[in-house]
């Protein structure tokens, strides 16, 4: 039987060069491997995609991607690779290298490079929940460990603020859940987020995944905690 070939569903790793909080952050050693390894590696055990590939403007990450499987097929733009540049600028940058190939991606996940702590199974289990309920973009996300409508706000008197004042006397168990985006991965149709101009539309949804399952990562204790996480979830 000749098997059925995979819709055009693209992993698009975006991993420039520039880290100021942690220097070379996206191609530093994670738990004996560079942790943008971790993505690369993620995608492809999925099984979901036709191409994965890594948008960076920098070689030695474009080495070190190509290295671990992943297609580096164009580098990104200068004006792409700032500080201020966000992930739809570069899915738009992307998309449009893509179409003057004569490729189209009907289905897109934006990967972070800095996410160890994702999983084949995870990316599978939101991509169903991606085409079963049509959302425009479907991303994980992690319970706030405490109720956020009793949030402070420390003055610059040093005095705290209730945020939500009403919610004074509100029991923590009467409160509903609130999440948060995990930072690890986005599915998204391309045409409607980029026609809205956003990844969170109206019509998103989210998986909920455990906090051990996630962390971001932007000093460097949260590096280690990171590697504590990783090292727990496989028993040490």
């Amino acid at each position: 039987m000749t098997p059925v070939p995979l819709p055009e569903r693209l992993a698009l790793i975006p991993a420039r060069g520039g880290s100021k909080r942690i220097p070379h952050k996206n191609i530093r050693d994670f738990c004996g491997k560079p942790i943008l390894a971790y993505s690369i590696a993620a995608a492809f055990e999925s099984g979901l995609f036709t191409e994965v590939m890594v948008s960076t403007d920098d070689e030695r990450i474009a080495q070190l991607a190509r290295e671990h499987g992943a297609l580096v097929p164009f580098m990104r733009s200068r004006e792409n690779a700032n500080d201020f540049a966000g992930l739809m600028d570069v899915l738009r940058e992307v998309l449009g290298a893509y179409r003057a190939q004569g490729r189209e991606f009907r289905e897109v996940c934006c990967l972070l490079p800095t996410a160890p702590l994702v999983t084949p199974l995870r990316l599978r289990e939101a991509h169903e929940v991606f085409q079963r309920e049509d959302f425009d973009a479907v991303f994980p996300a992690v319970r706030f460990g405490y109720p956020i409508e009793r949030a402070l706000r420390c003055g610059g008197d040093g005095r705290v603020h209730m945020l939500q004042p009403e919610h004074y006397a509100s029991r923590s168990q009467d409160l509903p859940p609130a999440l948060h985006d995990a930072g690890q991965f986005y599915w998204l149709h391309p045409e409607r987020c980029l026609a809205a101009g956003r990844i969170f539309t109206e019509n998103s949804g989210a998986v909920e995944i455990p906090e051990l399952e996630a962390q971001d990562i932007d000093t460097e204790t949260d590096w280690a905690l990171a590697e504590l996480k990783y090292r727990l979830r496989r028993g040490g």
